[in-house]
């Protein structure tokens, strides 16, 4: 071999070298085989997806650039180069620890893409209350022509207060202004340039709202700040005959301040997909209620969210590779 081929392979060589250090690998847990192939096959040049179990995923993320998935403190540690993490859900409560905060790792989120089918949940549950279906549908099992006495009320000119106008909350809002319904939005955000809130209010101002609502709508994060938002006393400033909804997380809410008001009369009915404690256990009060609709946590899930997850994780990972600003990314002082 002569002195010209050997300074060309070790040319070849430190190139493939660079090459490799310089690819961005990406590690994704908590998806089909399928997906996984399908971020491979969207991936840029120079990244690497990798699909691994959550077995695996302790051993292996010393290699990781990106977490899409998952993450805690023990992760981290054994992540040094990590950059940036993708949760697949809205909420990222449980991992925005001290220990991310204080990282430089940029952590980006599912919200948007769930705001559709959780919208269309809320009005579900809402509908089947003002209608009264609770009542009519566990008839069926009878075969028979159910009689009664029936109330529905329609929801034309009713107020809905929105707790939480993000892209849940923003959802809701559309489809109550198809029902011609007035809506309040409760929100930290300025929001003033939509159509699709009439009035909007900052947190600080939700108990001068509450008597105005003919329907409470729990759509916000939880954060430290919305824990118990809903509390006792904002329970009772409602007038007799709300409907409450919540569909983001059952610690918005005190569930005791729930339960008297039911108890009361005061709501005409809640539907709940979220609970806390959540699974709502046997022999809790809740159940006991016939105009209480209980889902297990479910209105996340529909027939087209998975697409448009998809779209956003490898939008996602186009931008990492490029350098380029992320979608979703969650402030990690404000917990979304």
């Amino acid at each position: 071999m002569n002195s010209m081929t050997q300074r060309l392979l070790i040319l070849l060589a430190c190139g493939a070298a660079l090459a490799a250090a310089q690819t961005k690998k990406i590690l994704v847990t908590g998806l089909e085989p399928a997906a996984v192939d399908e971020l491979k096959k969207a991936a840029p040049p120079g990244v690497e997806v990798v699909g691994v179990s959550a077995a695996e995923l302790r051993a292996r993320a010393a290699e990781a650039d990106a977490i899409l998935g998952t993450i805690n403190n023990d992760l981290l540690r054994a992540a040094p180069k990590l950059k940036w993490v993708q949760n697949y859900s809205a909420g990222v409560e449980r991992w925005v620890t001290p220990e991310l905060k204080a990282s430089d790792i940029t952590l980006t989120n599912g919200k948007i893409i769930q705001g559709p089918n959780i919208a269309d949940h809320a009005f579900a549950m809402l509908l089947g209350l003002t209608r009264e279906l609770h009542r009519i549908i566990p008839n069926r099992s009878k075969e028979e022509w159910m009689r009664g006495r029936f109330q529905p009320i329609e929801l034309r000119g009713k107020t809905a207060l929105i707790i939480g106008v993000g892209g849940i909350g923003m959802q809701i809002a559309q489809r109550a202004k198809g029902f011609d319904m007035r809506v309040i939005g409760v929100d930290p955000k300025d929001l003033s340039y939509t159509p699709l809130v009439d009035k909007l209010v900052p947190p600080d101002r939700l108990d001068a709202v509450l008597p105005e609502a003919d329907v409470v709508f729990i759509s916000a994060p939880h954060t430290p700040q919305s824990e118990g938002m809903m509390g006792p006393r904002q329970f009772d400033l409602l007038k007799k005959g709300v409907y409450f909804i919540a569909v983001s997380r059952g610690k918005l809410y005190d569930t005791g301040a729930l339960v008297r008001a039911l108890d009361s009369r005061r709501l005409a009915g809640a539907g709940l997909d979220v609970t806390d404690p959540e699974p709502l256990p046997k022999g809790h009060a809740l159940w006991k209620f016939e105009n209480v609709i209980i889902t297990p946590h479910v209105a996340g899930q529909s027939d087209l969210v998975q697409g448009r997850r998809m779209d956003l994780l490898k939008e996602n990972i186009r931008r990492f590779a490029a350098g380029e600003p992320l979608l979703n990314v969650v402030d990690k002082a404000k917990g979304y």
